[in-house]
This record gives structure tokens, C-alpha cells and sequence, in this order.
């Protein structure tokens, strides 16, 4: 691919490709980042099965997650879009649309993850029809839990892992 898929008034928003790997694996390894994803350290192999797990997304059901740059530049400060997902524990996050958005940590607050995930779901409308997409937030984060509310998001559950935090589960239909 030559150009961006989408872009919005900051952002090229690209499919993930090869060459994205060492961006992918950067932008998850800052510990404030990590988190609200999990306290594990990632390694090349995770960012490398994460980078395929998005592709596979997008060959297999023609949307995926984003890789984020600013315009023009060479760097991934996000990825986030609408992903095919099975989380294994039901309560509605198997088998389907799921929202998520990871922001480099240089990039906080800044307004990225809004900007971006406006113009994903928008172009996921456009292209595959209004449909339940659904989303979960680790407990305790408030600026995504307040994101998934300006993105027109609503609670219907919770689910406890055997360990870690407790994760909020969101549906926009």
C-alpha cells in the first residue's frame, strides 16, 4: 500500500504492515502504557504476533486496527481502529467487532485516540454497517472510560480475570 487508508486533520491511518514491527513493540513497552494492558513486559514475539493478529483482522474481515502516524511522518504514535476479536470468557466479546486504542505516551492527552477513533468508526459504518462493536477497559482507567462515553459507548457488564484488574465491558450498538 502507497497511502494511507484514512486520514484525518493530524493522522495517516495506515493497515499494519511489516516495517511497523519495531514501532508496534515501542509503543507497548512504556510501562504507564502497559498498565492498562496487562503488567507483563511484551517482547519482540508478542509485538510480532500482535502485528499479525491485526493483518489477519483486516484479510479475513476487511477491518482491522490502524497503525497512527502524524502526517507525513514515519513513526506510529497509535494504533487503534475496530478489530475482529474472541476474548474466550463470553459476556458478548467472542466473535466480534471490538474497539480499542493504545496512544504512545508522548501523545497522551493530546486528543489522538478521539480524533482517530471518530474516523474509524465512521469509515467501519460506512464500510460494513452500523453494528454492535463492543470494547473493554481495565477498572480505574479514566481517560479511555471516558473516551468510550464520547464515542457513544455504554456499560453492560464486568468481568473479573482469575488475576489482575477488573475489566469494564462497553457496547456502542
Amino acid at each position: 500500500m502507497t497511502a494511507p487508508l484514512l486520514t484525518t486533520a493530524r493522522f495517516d491511518l495506515w493497515q499494519p504492515a511489516l516495517r511497523d514491527l519495531a514501532d508496534l513493540l515501542d509503543l507497548t513497552r512504556d510501562e504507564e502504557t502497559r498498565r492498562f494492558l496487562g503488567s507483563f513486559m511484551p517482547s519482540e514475539m508478542d509485538a510480532f504476533n500482535r502485528l499479525h493478529r491485526n493483518a489477519g483482522s483486516w484479510a479475513l474481515h476487511g477491518y482491522g486496527t490502524f497503525m497512527v502516524r502524524e502526517r507525513g511522518q514515519d513513526r506510529i504514535i497509535a494504533n487503534c481502529g475496530v478489530f475482529r476479536s474472541h476474548r474466550g470468557f463470553g459476556q458478548g466479546l467472542d466473535d466480534v467487532p471490538e474497539a480499542g486504542w493504545i496512544v504512545h505516551r508522548d501523545h497522551w492527552g493530546q486528543g489522538v485516540a478521539r480524533e482517530v477513533m471518530e474516523a474509524a468508526l465512521a469509515w467501519f459504518d460506512s464500510a460494513h454497517g452500523r453494528q454492535r462493536i463492543a470494547c473493554m477497559i481495565e477498572d480505574g482507567h479514566v481517560a479511555s472510560d471516558a473516551l468510550a462515553g464520547k464515542l457513544g459507548f455504554l456499560r453492560y457488564g464486568l468481568h473479573q480475570p482469575d488475576s489482575g484488574a477488573a475489566l469494564v465491558l462497553y457496547e456502542r450498538v
